[in-house]
């Protein structure tokens, strides 16, 4: 019998209030379960705005353990309901150390551990460092009821090395939950067609099909950076092992993207490329160095 999967990418905006962030993304699973999706994706930090723009300390209230957090709560008794996989993204509290980190929920409700974004970012309206630690996990895939999954959070999809580690793990598919927009020191700046592309360069250099969801909308939390708040683009995406855009949101649109793929196809093919049997890991030394010379 042949091995297929379904996925889907969920793109909405959400606004301050967390119950009902996670009530909207319920429904949009929802929907994406109606349409024959197995494993859904939400954005980045969906139970909340993006509160990076700036930097306060009031937000290190809105972490939690991440076997407590309210929306891995909710979406663990979902996927249990809709027998679905959900990987969601959450600020996590572990003691005094603060994450942006993914729960992997299985189709049966199991939480199957927990992955922290390894690249933090700092710039004008993304000050993440002032709230998450580097990771600590290192790179993750589960192997779901449906797939063998990979995850990188939003910061980490522009590293190809990520991805490749991810797709030597045994990955099958890879996702990245995301929060990307405007950059407030540059109005002129549109990083979402980049954005796009860099993916679909890691569903090619690993024969795999990726799927990245983002947020939209402009949210009101104002820093002294972007002071208008901040503006996300969407474009959330999914590719196939070619690279090639199968289906795509424009920057305004709510709602799911689904689509299907053969995993047994994608393995041989991914096999018949041999980028896996002609890699020279002992010439690549310089990647794991933080200054090559």
């Amino acid at each position: 019998m042949t091995r297929t999967v379904s996925v889907a990418a969920i793109q909405t905006s959400y606004g301050s209030d967390m119950a009902a962030n996670i009530a909207k993304t319920e429904a949009f699973v929802r929907e994406a379960a109606g349409k024959g999706a197995q494993i859904i994706l939400p954005s980045e930090l969906f139970q909340g705005e993006y509160f990076c723009v700036s930097q306060e300390e009031k937000w290190f209230s809105t972490a939690f353990p991440w076997r407590e957090h309210p929306a891995v709560l909710a979406m663990q008794k979902l996927a249990q309901e809709l027998g679905v996989v959900i990987p969601t993204s959450i600020y996590e509290k572990e003691g005094p150390h603060y994450f942006n980190s993914l729960v992997m929920i299985d189709a049966d409700g199991t939480l199957m551990g927990v992955y922290r974004k390894s690249h933090i970012p700092d710039g004008p309206g993304y000050q993440e460092k002032y709230y998450f630690r580097p990771g600590d996990t290192g790179f993750k895939v589960w192997d779901t009821k449906f797939a063998k999954v990979g995850v990188g959070i939003c910061w980490d999809q522009w590293y190809p090395e990520a991805a490749r580690a991810m797709a030597l793990q045994g990955a099958e598919i890879l996702m990245y939950p995301t929060a990307i927009g405007s950059e407030p020191h540059d109005s002129e700046l549109d990083t979402a067609a980049p954005w796009q592309r860099i993916m679909q360069g890691h569903a090619v250099a690993n024969v795999m099909p990726v799927i990245a969801s983002n947020r939209i909308g402009t949210e009101s939390l104002i820093s002294p950076q972007n002071g208008a708040g901040q503006t996300f683009y969407g474009h959330s995406f999914i590719a196939n092992n070619r690279g090639d855009k199968v289906s795509e949101f424009g920057a305004k649109e709510e709602g799911v993207l689904v689509a299907e793929f053969d995993l047994d196809y994608l393995n041989t093919h991914r096999a018949a490329w041999g980028f896996f049997r002609d890699r020279r890991p002992e010439l690549y030394t310089a990647l794991a160095s933080p200054r090559p010379a």
